[in-house]
């Protein structure tokens, strides 16, 4: 099926015992058990069925089997953030005195992780000077366990070249894993293109409304973890907090998901409601008709800014004259993401002005929403970088991040255009 339909469709049919078209919410926290017998069964992982809404729920089933479909992987797990999908995979890839690789152009907070949370458990972090293969590849060592990037960076707007990521994974027998938030599966699908594992914000364009929480980790059921036991142990070593599992014996090509959610979604509990994952449902099934509309009118107003004598740059993957502009073409299909930034003549006070003159764009931190939406990165997002990595991360202090919404196009460039004359109005 077509991207639109799998989103309307995939997981689900009807309730098998109401015939309930729409997915029911599945708002209990345990299932009961036949007998005791059916009960360690469902333990032992010997039949399938539900145990604790920790660990599984039938709403939440469905959510994580659409998001799979969508990105064309084998297996999902929805959980209670992005930041959480990111945080579990990273856990459950490196070990104490292991590294990942990352490409320096990130959200804020997955920064804040890397440098200065996973070191905490003995996993540290190393940021290439770009997101060329080239320099990610020379910073690979035996103790590296994966390879980090966002498909497009937020908020630099970066677009990698995942088929040279893959190959450099490739070569170091690790893992390539992209979060996938920006563009989301209808404008690329990363495993098409050599990724191993896709994790996603789903609190921004796939739910889309600004109302819900929550994340994925998608695996697209490549990476051989049996074959590379002897760098993954975890995955094909009989685990003691799990009565002796071996994970790739029972999940197979389903290994590394079946580890997060027998190992950390079980153990720290960051689950997702029933209640979020019917509403993120919701968002999905309108996300490629959504995507359509960000994309037309995300490079309307670019054409606006970039046409505006007020304004002094705008980063758009758009442009032909963008540095990314023909990985957007390959990758995107020449649909740049609805994220952009830009900088106003007159710098950190003009672009204070404009921000405090916004009508009809909301001024916070989130992004991918129906609406309209406007970021100071520099004093929110990324406040806790240097600022030496905030340029890495193609932040400047005069760096407005722009998510456009649906709205009419001509109600979002009016608002640009009296925030721009209030910006740079003579005293």
């Amino acid at each position: 099926m077509k991207p639109e339909t799998i989103a309307l469709h995939a997981g689900y049919d009807c309730d098998p015992a109401t015939k309930a078209v729409a997915v029911p919410i599945y708002q209990t926290v345990a299932y009961s058990f036949d007998s005791a017998a059916h009960g360690a069964a469902l333990f032992d992982l010997e039949v399938e069925g539900f145990r604790y809404t920790r660990i599984g729920n039938p709403t939440t089933a469905v959510l994580e089997k659409r998001v799979a479909e969508l990105e064309g992987g084998i297996d999902a797990l929805a959980v209670s953030s992005g930041q959480t999908a990111l945080t579990y995979t990273a856990l459950n890839v490196a070990e104490r005195g292991q590294n990942i690789v990352s490409v320096p152009q990130l959200y804020g907070t997955t920064h804040t992780l890397f440098a200065h949370i996973l070191p905490k458990f003995g996993v540290t972090a190393r940021f290439g000077k770009s997101d060329r293969a080239a320099d990610l590849e020379r910073l690979i060592d035996e103790n590296t366990r994966a390879l980090f990037c966002e498909t497009v960076g937020n908020p630099a707007g970066n677009v990698c070249d995942l088929e040279a990521l893959a190959q450099v994974a490739q070569r170091a027998r690790i893992p390539l894993i992209v979060d996938n938030t920006v563009p989301t599966p209808i404008l690329i699908r990363p495993f098409d293109y050599g990724a191993h594992l896709v994790i996603h914000s789903l609190t921004k364009f796939m739910g889309g409304h600004g109302t819900t929480l929550g994340g994925a980790i998608v695996d697209s059921g490549r990476f051989p973890w049996k074959e590379e036991a002897a760098r993954f142990p975890t995955f094909s070593q009989p685990d003691e907090s799990y009565h002796g599992l071996v994970y790739t014996e029972h999940y197979g090509d389903k290994a590394f998901l079946g580890r997060v959610r027998s190992v950390y979604n079980r153990t720290m509990g960051a689950v997702i409601s029933p209640f979020n994952a019917f509403l993120l449902l919701q968002g999905i099934e309108t996300v490629a008709l959504r995507v359509e509309r960000h994309v037309d009118n995300a490079r309307r107003a670019a054409e606006f800014l970039r046409a505006d004598p007020r304004v002094a740059s705008v980063s758009y993957a758009g442009f032909p004259d963008n540095p990314y502009y023909a990985l957007a073409q390959k990758y995107l299909g020449g649909r740049a993401c609805s994220l952009m930034t830009f900088e106003i003549k007159g710098g950190f006070d003009a672009g204070t002005r404009f921000y405090d003159a916004l009508r009809l764009f909301k001024r916070l931190v989130n992004l991918g929403d129906a609406k309209s939406l406007a970021c100071h990165p520099a004093s929110t997002t990324h406040r806790q970088m240097s600022a030496e990595e905030q340029r890495t991360a193609g932040v400047s202090p005069e760096t407005i991040r722009l998510s456009i919404g649906i709205e009419h196009i001509d109600d979002i460039i009016a608002d640009l255009d009296q925030a721009l004359a209030a910006a740079t109005a003579k005293p």
